[in-house]
């Protein structure tokens, strides 16, 4: 049973804030701060109470002057702590109208990477420091200022910071004045521009220490991105991408960037990748700063696709804002399916959009088969239940019914659309459907008849097709049915519009039939389709469905996969869809291996990436039987001709997906204990340690796995003192994935201890355990053990947040009996 949800209430309609004037000082050394709030608001019915958002601040004062009127004493501040409100009371009744609120109060620095919070940096010279930075999305800005924090509540901002004068301060807009402070000659007050109409969720400051690189885009945006000082350089790359980005957005919205400038700023402690505050974006490192020397190729693909998330947001989120929380799968679900249309457009030799479909696509089908997924889109009531969706459906399930979407309506009709919704809500709010409505203007086709089956159900359909010959004609019979992880689905079912593409052998890459399945059950005619043709569903693996084709219909494709004739991202559903099957019992194990050996001649980095994931799925489930060194061996098999191929460096002329398949490669052989590669590996770390030939970055990650699986308690040592002398973060974090390869029972417990030590920053603990507990059988137990034990002080660091959910599905992933469920449970 769902526990109660508590009862919940919006903030009262007859007070609302015009603009809000600000002005905070932040202490670096106690950790509290210092503000006054001057809000020009309106009275829309006379009341004698204003009620606001607030939590852990202190108010001192309050009072309210109507226009032209005298200021009244606020007599009690009645803090709703539960609801994190606060309600200011007044001697008489305030009348409609407008007038001024203002509040003097203070509130702390926090260390939970929410709201106004502290993050510890080390400078240059080796002492520690403390920033001050703001993650207010969903509902902590309220723990900087009162406010009405709600997405609905759009004001204007005037912001200023009181700031130690050797400090860099950012915010939304740009400086517009620097004044020396009058009580204090070792701060100044650095006043920033008035800000459009926006949600309080997307206010933010920073007050630290950053150096920068500065660019401006086509259209005459200010772009920086701001660094860690000293690491200027690698600001280039983002600064790059996000220069070409605002004028492709620009191009595709027809939308203008409204704010004079932009600001991507790395911070050392982040909970999330990156929030895209309007025109302050904050980040985690790994995901802004590349090193030339020292950054592989898959950081830079991950900083291209954050940046593209986070400046998509720009417009999409920040420009029009959804009404409520209900709909924060659209904004998420939009930007992380435009993220890639940018990459592509700024990188075409990364082939995202096949990794797309392994990355976002399979990942939401994979969460969406539980019996206990969600909807994408979810009424969210009390704040503290919006933590809980910011998570793989909302985001890559929210991403892949987008694209489905976009396939079917086109690109040109799509854009349409989109230029037709951000003109009509800008600077205001809109839900779900105001968007289905401006892209069926546009195309003329049932988008939300359409589109309700996919985002107000949870699951998605299972299609089972199998075809017959009649004469010249091949006739298909299509049923669909909700896919299960749990096996084949026998409840009352629901039904999706399936948009249903079909290509033949005679043009793999270009649809023969597309239709629109609204029922059941549908039989089509293909016309004039030979007997030695094959037919395939789900032309580029748009559809949001698995199929399961008849056995003789799989037959027929498997020579395609083999010469290659069906492009990667076929190949890579198809699998996909048979281990899945598998996975649910509707299939044998044993046909989906056969299938594997069509495989032998694959080139693609991504249908390799997702072949590996999902073996990797399999090889945990048999570690739990007699079978597990058998699959070792079958993995050895499977890719040692690759790795053969491939060899440890690069060739003239090799590019990002040649760097990202050796690396996938090699770790998959070293992990499985491949003699040759477990050689090579061992030398080449050893030169890598002494200094005589560093590795490459793209190399790094599989031989250390390579070393620590095979290795003991002096191969932890000698990565744990890399760990400590990496300048760099990605460095850091490289290696703190991979520590839980270790496979000694006494060296587990040591990765375990220094997951939770200082040495690790508290957004990357996660990683560290959920690496133990993913490198062997015995990390599993020794990792899910090391969460209950410590689950007081790991509750408490990340309370509701994802992190939490992350935390617990990388412990419990790999366990296959009851009597695990019941304990996790």
């Amino acid at each position: 049973a769902m526990p109660e949800k508590r009862p919940f209430e919006r903030l009262p309609a007859d007070v609302s804030p015009l603009n809000y004037g600000l002005c905070l000082k932040p202490d670096l050394i106690d950790f509290t701060f210092e503000g006054k709030l001057e809000a020009a608001v309106q009275v829309k019915q006379a009341t004698n109470q204003i009620v606001m958002n607030c939590a852990d601040i202190d108010i001192i004062t309050a009072s309210y002057a109507p226009q032209g009127d005298e200021e009244v004493h606020a007599t009690g501040f009645n803090y709703q702590n539960e609801d994190e409100k606060v309600a200011l009371s007044f001697p008489s009744t305030l009348q409609k109208g407008t007038g001024m609120l203002k509040i003097d109060f203070v509130g702390e620095l926090n260390d939970k990477m929410k709201g106004f919070y502290r993050s510890k940096y080390t400078t240059p010279s080796g002492d520690t420091r403390y920033a001050a930075v703001t993650q207010f999305e969903a509902t902590d800005a309220r723990r900087a200022f009162p406010c009405w924090d709600e997405p609905a509540i759009k004001a204007t901002f005037d912001i200023s910071l009181v700031v130690p004068k050797d400090r860099v301060a950012l915010s939304n807009m740009n400086v517009v004045d620097r004044k020396p402070y009058p009580d204090d000659e070792s701060l100044v007050e650095v006043k920033f521009a008035r800000t459009p109409i926006m949600s309080t969720y997307l206010v933010a400051f920073v007050v630290g220490e950053y150096d920068f690189v500065e660019a401006r885009s086509l259209d005459g945006v200010l772009v920086r991105v701001y660094t860690p000082v000293g690491k200027a350089e690698q600001g280039k790359f983002a600064l790059e991408v996000a220069a070409k980005t605002l004028p492709f957005y620009k191009d595709y919205f027809n939308v203008p960037y409204p704010l004079p400038k932009i600001d991507l700023i790395a911070i050392a402690d982040f909970a999330a990748g990156a929030m895209e505050n309007w025109g302050l974006v904050t980040y985690r490192e790994t995901a802004l700063l590349i090193d030339p020397k020292n950054s592989c190729s898959s950081s830079r693909q991950w900083v291209a696709l954050v940046v593209g998330h986070e400046l998509a947001h720009q417009w999409f989120g920040n420009l029009v804002t959804m009404e409520w929380w209900t709909h924060l799968w659209l904004n998420e679900g939009f930007a992380s399916w435009i993220e890639y249309l940018c990459v592509d457009h700024c990188f075409p030799e990364y082939d995202i959009w096949t990794q797309f479909v392994s990355a976002d696509y399979t990942r939401a089908q994979e969460l969406d088969a539980l019996d206990n997924s969600h909807p994408i889109e979810v009424s969210v009531g009390h704040p503290s239940e919006v933590d809980e969706i910011f998570d793989a459906i909302s985001y890559s399930k929210g991403a892949s019914v987008i694209r489905m979407l976009h396939d079917y309506i086109g690109d040109e009709d799509f854009r349409k659309g989109m230029n037709l919704y951000l003109t009509k809500f800008q600077q205001k709010n809109a839900a779900t459907e105001d968007l289905w409505d401006s892209l069926e203007k546009a195309s003329g086709k049932p988008i939300a008849a359409v589109m309700n089956t996919w985002t107000k159900q949870m699951g998605f359909p299972l299609i089972y097709v199998e075809a017959e010959q009649q004469e010249d004609d091949r006739v298909l019979k299509l049923v669909q049915k909700k896919f299960c992880a749990s096996g084949p689905y026998t409840g009352d079912f629901p039904m999706w519009m399936v948009p249903i593409s079909i290509c033949t052998s005679e043009d793999p890459t270009c649809a023969k039939m597309q239709v629109l399945m609204d029922k059941p059950e549908l039989t089509l005619v293909l016309k004039d389709t030979k007997p030695d043709q094959w037919v395939k569903l789900n032309l580029g693996t748009v559809g949001f469905y698995r199929t399961q084709y008849s056995p003789d219909m799989l037959e027929s494709l498997i020579p395609a996969i083999k010469d290659l004739s069906l492009p990667p991202v076929d190949r890579l559903g198809l699998q996909n869809d048979l281990f899945s099957l598998a996975r649910a019992g509707i299939i044998s194990t044993v046909e989906v291996l056969k299938v594997m050996e069509a495989f032998v001649n694959e080139p693609n980095y991504t249908v390799w990436s997702d072949l590996s994931c999902n073996l990797g799925i399999l090889s945990t489930l048999l570690s739990h039987t007699d079978f597990y060194e058998e699959i070792q061996v079958f993995v050895k098999d499977v890719f040692t001709p690759i790795g053969e191929r491939l060899g440890w460096d690069p060739k003239p002329g090799e590019g990002h997906l040649d760097a990202l398949l050796r690396g996938l490669v090699l770790g998959k052989l070293g992990k499985a204990g491949h003699k040759a590669t477990l050689e090579e590996a061992r030398r080449r770390f050893k030169e890598h340690v002494e200094g005589k030939q560093i590795l490459s970055a793209d190399l790094r990650s599989p031989v250390y796995v390579t070393l620590l699986k095979h290795g003991d308690s002096s191969t932890l040592d000698t990565m744990l003192k890399l760990h400590k002398q990496a300048d760099m973060q990605e460095e850091k974090n490289r290696i703190e994935r991979v520590l839980g390869a270790i496979s000694q029972p006494e060296l587990i417990q040591k990765v375990l201890t220094f997951a939770l030590s200082e040495e690790v920053r508290p957004q990357d603990t996660v990683s560290v355990i959920g690496g133990v507990a993913g490198g062997s059988k015995q990390g599993r137990k020794a990792a899910w053990k090391f969460v209950r034990d410590n689950w007081e002080e790991l509750y408490n660091r990340y309370q509701g947040g994802f992190l939490i959910s992350r935390l617990i599905k990388l412990t419990v992933d790999g366990f296959a009996n009851d009597k695990m469920a019941a304990e996790v449970k």
